[in-house]
């Protein structure tokens, strides 16, 4: 009776624990891009130590940064370049440049707001800690799409 009892209460605390663990995936992945921006301004505000009345600006104005940069949408993606007219390669190129353009000025735009509250070291450790996170997350997105180049 008692093995039975233990058999029983492992199963159930099998149950359990793989239910919590599937909560959790769950969760991870219910994030969408505005708490995804918070965190991670609010990780590289952690990281420069930054007193609250900081790190609420800056959560604040990278949060605005980040959905000024997803409104004008992603890099233009354009068919086989071996089968474009030199006028189509022209437009891509092109477009591949307004894109650029509209996000350096959004960026310029920004560290002007940043210079506000932060110095000049620590804008540019934001930068480098933000770029750091991109390659971190670009590296898992190639380990899960299988495509590794």
């Amino acid at each position: 009776m008692e093995k039975m009892f233990r058999t029983m209460l492992l199963a159930v605390m099998m149950v359990a624990f793989g239910t919590a663990a599937s909560a959790q995936k769950t969760e991870r992945q219910k994030f969408t891009r505005e708490q995804l921006a918070e965190v991670q301004a609010k990780h590289i505000a952690q990281e420069l130590a930054f007193d609250d009345n900081t790190t609420a600006k800056f959560v604040d104005a990278y949060c605005r940064c980040q959905q000024e940069i997803w409104a004008i949408g992603p890099r233009p993606k354009y068919r086989n370049k071996g089968e474009m007219t030199d006028a189509q390669s022209e437009e891509a190129i092109k477009g591949r440049f307004e894109h650029s353009q509209k996000i350096l000025d959004i960026r310029q735009k920004y560290y002007a707001e940043y210079s506000k509250f932060l110095s000049q070291k620590q804008i540019q450790r934001v930068y480098e800690i933000e770029k750091r996170m991109m390659k971190r997350l670009a590296g898992k997105g190639q380990r899960r799409g299988g495509k590794r180049r």
